[in-house]
């Protein structure tokens, strides 16, 4: 078994299912489906395989997927997160027959975590820290959604104290220059695994390419290091994915997620 194989193996081993879903409200099983609930009306499909299913079932199983989450007039939206090694024939045109729109493709990245826990040299002026207060917390919120161009929303911040409050593992850093947040991005550590994840990063455009983004991937590798997690993870877009190539990161597979909206007519 090659290296990249046996990444592969971990994740689908520990990443799936139960990790995904510590803050579920509730978990339904149909077939090999996880029906998972979300607070805020979210609700999302998940599994470890589809189980040899052919065309037909896995027609079947989206089918019975969608009916589970309409019946509960709470859930408004839904999230079907596919994988690109799966065998999962005709799933695409089945989610989307059912109203299911594809978002965008990721590259699932798995590393070392000692690989990534190396020193990283910063441009003059910028520091790194952990956050560990409110402000705090929504200050780097803001400069997330400015950065990915979402409208300001204290909502989005509230998200993550309310996470931070579940998972008190979680860990927010951040890069700052002249008291400004220039980037960000969370560690994750997976309860039960040999893994932490690395998500939310970004980046303002003006301190792009300077290796920034790089640095706060290793501090938080260090930090994940210095807790026992011997592996980290990440869905990355094609934007990141290189920074974190250059970290030690590899590509194992990809991720696509599709999401359905219960149709206003039904609200």
């Amino acid at each position: 078994m090659t290296d990249t194989a046996r990444l592969l193996a971990a994740y689908d081993e520990q990443l799936r299912t139960d990790a995904e879903t510590p803050s579920a409200l509730r978990v339904s099983r149909r077939g090999p489906l996880w029906l998972v609930t979300f607070a805020g009306g979210q609700g999302f499909v998940t599994y470890r395989d589809l189980g040899g299913a052919d065309a037909a079932d896995v027609r079947e199983l989206v089918a019975g997927a969608l009916d589970h989450f309409r019946a509960d007039d709470a859930i408004d939206r839904v999230e079907w997160k596919t994988r690109g090694h799966d065998h999962a024939p005709g799933l695409h045109d089945a989610l989307v027959d059912a109203g299911f729109v594809q978002d965008g493709t990721e590259s699932i990245m798995i590393g070392l975590t000692e690989a990534l826990a190396v020193d990283v040299p910063l441009p003059d002026g910028v520091t790194l820290r952990r956050l560990t207060t409110e402000a705090d917390v929504r200050a780097m919120q803001a400069m997330a959604d400015e950065v990915f161009g979402a409208p300001p929303s204290a909502g989005h911040a509230e998200a993550i104290l309310r996470r931070q409050a579940v998972d008190p593992g979680m860990e927010l850093w951040v890069a700052e220059a002249d008291g400004e947040i220039v980037s960000a991005g969370r560690l994750e550590p997976v309860a039960g695994t040999e893994f932490a994840g690395v998500w939310g990063g970004c980046t303002r455009p003006a301190w792009r390419g300077r290796g920034i983004y790089r640095a706060l991937t290793a501090a938080r590798a260090r930090s994940a290091l210095a807790a026992g997690t011997h592996m980290m993870h990440s869905d990355s877009t094609e934007f990141s994915r290189p920074i974190l190539e250059r970290s030690g990161m590899v590509k194992v597979s990809t991720t696509t997620p599709y999401r359905w909206r219960r149709p206003a007519a039904d609200l």
